[in-house]
């Protein structure tokens, strides 16, 4: 299956917990390998999958944080 990389933009983090909680949420995702997460933002390369970008956007949610862009 074919793969491709993603910055996802987020809002709500401040602090190196959020980091550690945000990166915690991406890694149980099957699918998806994080490759850095920093405050504001995560890379992550992802499986061909039509619905990764909803299920990345719901577990960052469910961390506490909220999405703005995933290009």
């Amino acid at each position: 299956m074919a793969h491709r990389e993603e910055t996802v933009q987020i809002e709500g983090m401040g602090c190196d917990h959020c980091v550690h909680a945000v990166k915690e949420a991406l890694e149980g995702l099957d699918g998806l390998s994080v490759r850095s997460v920093e405050i504001g933002k995560a890379v992550v390369e992802v499986e061909d999958d039509e619905g990764m970008n909803a299920r990345i956007e719901e577990a960052i949610e469910d961390a506490g944080y909220s999405v703005s862009a995933i290009a």
